[in-house]
């Protein structure tokens, strides 16, 4: 069984849409995360996400 570390750093703080601004996963995903059946497929899925939203969050700082 592969074990996924989680991509929280501490910083937790959601935005306006329920995305934390520390690690980028939704609010969804955060409480998905340690439910007993996550499978490390899902939390792989998580993480992709959440680095989409951060190259896109970086993007938009950059245009600004």
């Amino acid at each position: 069984m592969t074990k996924i570390s989680s991509p929280c750093i501490r910083n937790c703080c959601l935005d306006t849409h329920d995305i934390c601004l520390g690690c980028f996963r939704s609010l969804n995903e955060i409480m998905q995360w340690s439910r007993i059946n996550t499978t490390a497929q899902q939390k792989q899925q998580i993480l992709n996400n959440a680095e989409a939203r951060k190259k896109a969050d970086n993007i938009k700082k950059f245009n600004l």
